[in-house]
């Protein structure tokens, strides 16, 4: 076995295994079925529920309780004690929450992917009416692939290609995993790893909105300090936060792994899904970066050649002796 399998062979010992949820029979039981019951009952809502109230803003409404139920629930079945949620913790994660409700989401509406597409069908008549003729579970399912696969190459990008790592290193400098952390990095990164090719086809809004609920109904837990009994199946198909942890992994052959951030079962195409989890999270000596730093991070070998420039212009400056 080379030094990878070993090492993940190591952490499934016996002595590295984590137990299930512990607790009475309601309690194993809701924290065995929360995730399946999520998923079915945002499928049901966003497919039947009347026009006037499938809009955005009730989307928004129910991501935000969701995220309140998920840190509830934190406290109730607690992955990792190191992984609580800090008063210190928790006003950071708030202000990148509203970051990307805002600039985030302001500069992707007016420069992101739509404004792109929108132009480019524009000027090559493309149409893509039929799209929206599928029955809404399908469309919503096609929109989550294809974002979810372009996500996958831009993730995998952000590790291998020094300019996107520079974007993204900040987010793996976070040091506990809760269910704001997902929205925890530059604001750079958010952008792009919003990005997708679902615009060429004239999807309706409605199954937007499916596929907004499905995906937040699948991928809301990857950061969230709660210990689930995670069906099998699930973990087959989808991300985890078992999956995600070792992604954030301090080991850097473990953080090449399940980049995936809904469909886990493309990492497994692709030979990237390794099954296994960490309880350590971050980055070189796992140490937070206080919010300006992930702010000019993408900017540090700019700032380090201006630096060495104008060292050099002094040495030159000076007279000689």
């Amino acid at each position: 076995m080379d030094a990878v399998t070993l090492r993940i062979a190591d952490m499934q010992q016996p002595g590295h295994a984590e137990t299930g949820v512990q607790g009475g029979p309601v309690k194993r039981f809701v924290f065995t079925h929360f995730q399946p019951a999520v998923l079915v009952a945002m499928i049901l809502f966003w497919t039947f529920a009347p026009d006037s109230i499938a809009k955005p803003a009730v989307a928004v409404g129910i991501g935000i309780v969701f995220k309140l139920t998920l840190l509830g629930m934190e406290r109730i079945s607690e992955r990792h004690a190191h992984w609580r949620l800090t008063w210190k913790e928790l006003a950071s994660d708030l202000f990148y929450v509203a970051l990307s409700y805002t600039l985030v989401k302001y500069v992707g509406k007016h420069f992101g992917d739509d404004a792109i597409i929108d132009g480019i069908k524009h000027a090559f008549h493309i149409k893509t009416a039929w799209a929206g003729q599928l029955p809404i579970l399908v469309q919503a399912i096609a929109i989550l692939l294809i974002f979810d696969f372009g996500q996958y190459w831009m993730h995998r990008g952000m590790h291998n290609w020094t300019p996107l790592w520079l974007t993204h290193a900040p987010h793996h400098h976070i040091t506990q995993l809760n269910a704001l952390k997902g929205s925890v990095g530059n604001p750079i990164e958010l952008f792009l790893i919003g990005l997708s090719l679902g615009g060429f086809f004239d999807f309706l809004p409605r199954a937007a909105l499916l596929a907004s609920g499905i995906g937040m109904a699948i991928g809301a837990y990857t950061h969230a300090n709660i210990r689930f009994n995670t069906p099998r199946w699930w973990s087959f198909l989808f991300n985890t936060v078992e999956h995600h942890s070792l992604h954030h992994s301090p080991d850097y052959d473990s953080s090449r792994t399940n980049y995936a951030n809904t469909f886990i079962f493309i990492d497994r195409i692709f030979g990237t899904c390794v099954d296994s989890q960490s309880s350590k999270v971050g980055l070189d000596d796992c140490r937070r970066l206080p919010i300006k730093d992930q702010m000019l991070y993408p900017f540090r070998p700019l700032a380090d050649l201006v630096k060495k420039w104008r060292i050099s212009r002094t040495a030159e400056a000076l007279p000689a002796e």
